[in-house]
């Protein structure tokens, strides 16, 4: 999979939701966007759902 997903992620460090684009990959049957936070450069997840 190399799809992108922009979109609204919860930045745990800053405590705010961030817009952000990130790569989706698939964990345990879920499918994940991972990305990093535009302000202090943390790493941001977001489940999107089961894949399939």
């Amino acid at each position: 999979m190399a799809d992108t997903w922009s979109g609204e992620f919860y930045c745990v460090k800053c405590k705010e939701k961030r817009e952000a684009e990130g790569q989706v990959v698939e964990t345990n049957g879920r499918r994940m966007a991972k990305g990093t936070c535009p302000v202090c450069g943390t790493n941001l997840n977001r489940i999107l759902g089961k894949a399939g």
